[in-house]
């Protein structure tokens, strides 16, 4: 009997340290690595400072204790900022001690109150700037006994309390024997976090996740993909993430890792030279950046050897040699592998990357799944593939075509308990056992998985950005010119980047009758028609700009129940 690679896998995983929740995890971490080094933070004047799991371990409690003084155990609260310890110690006290709601600081303030209503949150805890911009529409909060938490503040307001102060106050609680937060029994099959999946209330899902679905995807990638206590991480992407926020934050406490944030985009290039990262967590579009700046380099220190595409991966061996050394001194020295996900990544890539002896793991994954299915891993690569599944994870394809090619379903620990409060959706996507991702793809004989399309309408930008057409779509419609519209991603062939295209069709009838016109020439109609575009525009943010669109003079084509077909005909661009 000949096994697959996936089935051969099996055979090789890392050991893992069994844990049944985030609190068995922050314990078990810190009784095992202690005074070792858990952060690396900078303070206000540029200087890094270290922080210890024990140290790390202790401001979770003592947060923990005093949330629980509030009234606040088995209860929602949310968390918004920007990637920072505060935020970790923030989310892990949380979901330990309630349920942890990790909002976008991208979104707008309406947007974030309306989350706030849903989730029935009691609590925030942010950043200052995002705090203070939720309180200027407090009145528009249904819970006006809400408690807001400010990170950046040494003393308590009529507005918000001091985070720094709520961990001196529970660490007194716990000097006089309050034992509340050690005393906390999880069930690990209750919701404990809850995760928005779209950046407006109209189309948004609130995915509910469990202690055992988060536990289970860290010792699966484990098992595949080792993190070592001697690795330094650097944290990029957005940490409400749940890509970033199990991968990037919660394995590495798992691993005994080291974490540090990134000061932002811009300093990424000094960020890597201050912090040496081993391990990254990436999308597409940074690695595409890392590289081009390597081939522009390149191509003016060696100009004799930049010929043809990809010639970085072609390049001889004693001046690759030179090269790779130089590449990874400018990435701080250190770094040994990249790991990859939220949207496709170009196998080219991976290829010059690995010539450069620098990893490149790329995977597959959703919200839904806490996040990871499939990915490629420590023992088995493939370029062209998103990867095998993880340990404990299974995937097939439903109804596949004369081409294998199907919706992706998935089994395991890490899916979703449901949707909040949405039974009918829930029972769409969760049917016998099995998680129906939306998704469009094919299994080899080896049993790889390749993505091939997206039967959801979700547009994802290069840089793993989730837009969502029926927001987009109702804003425009919104309006009072436009009757209907349809959102699509197009990709622009020199550089695959998506961008969103609207097919809009004016409503004449009202045109005509507020300019008080009969009729009226195609120039004015588009004229009103980009002003309009223009309008929704300033209600979103940049990457769900509306690039292009279309004016159609005819009906969309629907479906019996008078819904707007996304395929087919619809397509077609008119101009």
């Amino acid at each position: 009997m000949i096994l697959t690679l996936a089935e051969q896998m099996q055979n090789k995983f890392h050991t893992t340290n069994k844990i049944t929740d985030l609190k068995d995890m922050l314990y078990k971490s810190t009784e095992k690595f202690g005074n070792k080094i858990a952060f690396k933070l900078k303070n206000s004047n540029g200087n890094i400072y270290k922080i210890s799991y024990s140290k790390f371990k202790k401001d979770v409690i003592s947060l923990g204790t005093k949330l629980i003084d509030l009234g606040l155990a088995r209860k929602k609260i949310a968390v918004i900022g920007k990637n920072s310890y505060d935020w970790a110690v923030s989310y892990m006290a949380a979901c330990i001690l309630g349920v942890v709601v990790p909002i976008d600081k991208e979104l707008y303030n309406k947007d974030v109150v309306n989350f706030l209503n849903i989730s029935e949150a009691c609590c925030v805890l942010g950043d200052d700037k995002y705090i203070c911009s939720i309180l200027e529409l407090k009145r528009k909060i249904k819970n006006q006994d809400t408690i807001f938490v400010n990170f950046n503040c040494d003393k308590n307001t009529t507005n918000f309390l001091s985070l720094n102060i709520l961990k001196e106050e529970g660490l007194k609680l716990i000097q006089d024997g309050n034992k509340s937060f050690d005393e906390i029994q999880i069930n690990p099959d209750e919701l404990h976090f809850l995760l928005f999946t779209s950046g407006t209330t109209g189309n948004a899902k609130g995915v509910c996740l469990s202690h055992k679905n988060i536990c289970s995807n860290i010792m699966s990638v484990f098992g595949i993909v080792k993190v070592k206590p001697t690795d330094q991480v650097l944290s990029i992407l957005p940490i409400h993430h749940t890509y970033e926020c199990t991968l990037g934050y919660l394995l590495v406490i798992y691993s005994g890792g080291c974490i540090a944030y990134c000061d932002g985009l811009r300093h990424i290039t000094k960020n890597f030279v201050e912090y040496k990262p081993t391990v990254v967590l990436s999308v597409p579009l940074l690695l595409e950046k890392i590289y081009k700046k390597i081939e522009n380099q390149l191509k003016t220190s060696l100009p004799k050897y930049a010929n043809g595409e990809n010639f970085v991966a072609n390049l001889p061996f004693p001046i690759n040699k030179i090269v790779k050394y130089k590449v990874k001194k400018s990435l701080g020295g250190k770094v040994r592998a990249f790991i990859v996900g939220a949207a496709p990544l170009n196998p080219d890539l991976v290829t010059a990357f690995d010539k450069l002896d620098l990893k490149t793991l790329q995977g597959y994954g959703l919200t839904e799944c806490s996040p990871l299915v499939a990915g490629n891993n420590d023992f088995y690569s493939n370029p062209n593939s998103v990867g095998l599944p993880i340990p404990n994870v299974e995937y097939k394809v439903d109804n596949p075509n004369e081409n294998g090619i199907g919706e992706i379903i998935v089994k395991g620990p890490n899916v979703m308990l449901g949707y909040y409060n949405m039974p009918k959706q829930t029972n769409e996507v969760l049917k016998n056992g099995w998680f129906y991702t939306g998704d469009l793809g094919k299994i080899d004989t080896q049993g790889w998985l390749y993505i091939t399309g997206r039967k959801k309408t979700v547009i994802i930008t290069k840089n793993g950005e989730n837009i969502y057409p029926e927001e987009i779509e109702q804003l425009l419609n919104d309006t009072d010119f436009i009757l209907e519209s349809l959102v699509t991603g197009i990709q622009k062939q020199e550089n695959d980047e998506t961008f969103v295209h609207a097919q809009i069709l004016p409503d004449y009838e009202v045109i005509y009758e507020k300019l008080n016109i009969k009729e009226t020439s195609d120039q004015e109609i588009y004229k009103l028609i980009k002003d309009t575009v223009s309008l929704v525009n300033s209600q979103i943010p940049n990457f769900k700009h509306i690039k292009s669109f279309n004016i159609r003079k005819t009906d969309f084509e629907k479906t019996t129940t008078q819904k707007i077909k996304r395929y087919g005909n619809n397509l077609e661009i008119e101009d």
